[in-house]
């Protein structure tokens, strides 16, 4: 790599600390811009810089200033408005242009992200090529193992975010005896599995006894995984219990495992298996 530090470009979620604490502890100078809102306290603590979502005048020039060797967009934000996104691309882009990203899914919009970047001449990586330490392996699994019922559930699930990679959803779902309980929206998988969670309460906020269910994770077909990569940690797991599923799934080489030691304890402890999977429209994009 060239000369220069690591530019974090840090929105919400553990994901970017953990990444700057890796490359922190391999020696990578690193320079943080956090942003206002979204990224965690201790993060804004430690940051080199803070700034709003949509101020791009402001991250340019700071990334100008630090003439960084790569910039990775690690963490989540949640969507602007449309009026907002429009004022700030319409600084630096055509109008029209600007209409057809907003108008389609966020993946599009963190598209175009990217693009800006690398349009003023900044490298862009994603955190999975930073740290491949954090991205689950094709090895990992719990001392837990999923039975042939699971293992037909987590492929009717593979088979449906597959399906569903054209029109930008969620990278999760919760299937039980190919019933599909929960697809993830804008809310994030814990979230998501709190709705599953309600659906089986009793009146008295007691739970039924129709338990079971796989929590599947998996990137998109075409997903740029730079700007956008699924994320599990020790609070998926807990949720998953609460919600009283069987076990969760995940992609291999294509999702992060925050604090993989206690997220595999975590899931042995309450019970749940957790395995990475190949998923077949990765390595064919790969091919």
């Amino acid at each position: 790599m060239p000369a220069g530090p690591i530019a974090i470009l840090a929105g919400a979620g553990q994901l970017p600390i953990q990444l700057v604490n890796h490359l922190e502890r391999t020696g990578q100078e690193v320079r943080v811009l956090a942003f206002r809102g979204f990224a965690e306290t201790e993060l804004q603590r430690r940051a080199h810089a803070t700034v709003d979502l949509l101020d791009l005048k402001t991250i340019t020039s700071t990334l100008e200033g630090w003439r960084p060797q790569a910039v990775s967009l690690v963490g989540a934000v949640r969507r602007p408005g449309f009026s907002a996104l429009l004022s700030a691309y319409s600084l630096l882009r055509n109008m029209h242009e600007v209409k057809e990203v907003i108008t389609r899914g966020d993946d599009q919009v963190l598209r175009g992200a990217v693009m800006l970047l690398e349009e003023r001449g900044h490298r862009v990586v994603g955190a999975h090529e930073l740290a491949p330490d954090l991205v689950a392996s094709r090895s990992l699994i719990g001392r837990l193992t999923p039975n042939a019922d699971d293992c037909e559930t987590i492929g009717f699930g593979l088979d449906l975010l597959k399906s569903l990679s054209d029109f930008d959803i969620g990278q999760g779902a919760v299937i039980a005896r190919r019933h599909v309980l929960a697809i993830e929206g804008p809310e994030g998988t814990d979230r998501m599995m709190r709705r599953v969670m309600k659906m089986r309460q009793s009146w008295f906020g007691l739970r039924r006894r129709e338990e079971g269910g796989v929590l599947i994770k998996a990137a998109k077909r075409g997903q740029d995984l730079r700007v956008d990569m699924p994320t599990i940690g020790p609070r998926t797991v807990m949720e998953a219990a609460k919600a009283g599923l069987s076990g969760i799934a995940i992609g291999a080489g294509s999702t992060f495992v925050l604090e993989q030691e206690k997220t595999l304890r975590t899931a042995d402890r309450l019970g749940l298996f957790l395995i990475a999977v190949d998923l077949p429209w990765m390595e064919s994009s790969r091919g």
